[in-house]
């Protein structure tokens, strides 16, 4: 049962590209100029301030959050937060199924991580996986011998990658056991909004330049979709389900995420593309993304696979 909704959670997420990638165009051309930090940055504070207030009501007439929930929701917030600020960022320079796949990093950086910690050598099969993400990502990003620089969208989405895997660490966390699920949304919601909203508004012009990336029926739409499908929905299930599963187990399950990806950019672009005005074409199966993004997924199940699972005791469901 844990397994299926964490799938279903990764066809949420995989959702969240082309939407943020849109929702990007669609701001860009209403507001010439911006800064891309800044449009992160308002996003962070609408799609999860939103996303608070509809999990609200759910939490009346429940018990208030324990203090363990309250610290382990705050410790996603800043992990959790600050990737998707870099990844919504990284959107504005990179195609939404390269983030996809660059994003899945972080199912690598977590034995490399575990033999940073433990200090031991990282075994054979954690090397080999490392080359075939950095064989991976060169071949995504477009690298050439007479051109070896990343691009800012590969580096952010790298950088989001690694602090998504102490996301995903934060959930195992055995002190954090018994926590609810639903409590724990909330408070990582909240705390994204409360984090992000200081520097949103000092980086807006005026009071009209922070409401005018939502002032727009596209935008309202987009931001209102990311909310429900993407924040509530598939992070709702993963912090009441992941913690049912390892971190290995759940590094490997959220492979999928960029496959979900893939798919939907094959024809959700255009879609999106008419709702905005045009601007947006769809993606197309290029060598370039089957071989980066096949490295990429073989990377993550040859580092994850025959790891005997370790399951922790399940928590209450909300």
């Amino acid at each position: 049962m844990p397994v299926f909704f964490l799938i279903v959670a990764c066809a949420l997420w995989g959702l969240s590209f082309p939407l943020m990638k849109v929702l990007h165009v669609e701001q860009a051309a209403r507001m010439p100029g911006v800064s891309s930090l800044f449009l992160a940055s308002w996003l962070q504070v609408a799609r999860f301030g939103l996303g608070a207030v509809i999990l609200a009501p759910f939490l009346a007439g429940r018990k208030f959050p324990t203090r363990r929930e309250v610290r382990q929701g705050l410790v996603l917030a800043v992990w959790g937060g600050t990737a998707m600020w870099l990844q919504a960022d990284a959107l504005a320079y990179t195609e939404a199924s390269t983030s996809a796949f660059l994003t899945g990093a972080y199912c690598v950086f977590l034995p490399l991580w575990t033999c940073l910690r433990l200090k031991r050598r990282p075994g054979t099969r954690v090397i080999i996986a490392t080359l075939m993400v950095l064989a991976g990502g060169t071949i995504l990003s477009g690298l050439r011998p007479g051109h070896l620089k990343l691009g800012r969208g590969e580096i952010e989405t790298l950088c989001a990658a690694l602090l998504f895997g102490f996301q995903i660490l934060a959930l195992e966390n055995p002190r954090y056991e018994g926590n609810r699920g639903l409590s724990v949304s909330f408070v990582m919601f909240l705390g994204i909004a409360v984090l992000f909203l200081p520097g949103t508004l000092a980086a807006a012009p005026g009071l009209t330049g922070f409401v005018m990336p939502g002032a727009s029926l596209q935008a309202v739409v987009l931001v209102a979709c990311l909310t429900l499908f993407c924040s509530v929905g598939a992070y709702l299930l993963m912090n009441v389900w992941q913690p049912r599963v390892s971190a290995t187990e759940a590094g490997l399950i959220y492979t999928a995420e960029p496959v979900f990806t893939a798919i939907y950019v094959l024809f959700l672009p255009a879609m999106l593309g008419d709702f905005i005005g045009g601007g947006y074409p769809n993606e197309s199966l290029s060598r370039q993304l089957l071989i980066g993004g096949t490295l990429i997924l073989a990377a993550n199940v040859l580092v994850q696979w025959r790891h005997p699972p370790r399951m922790p005791p399940a928590g209450p469901v909300p």
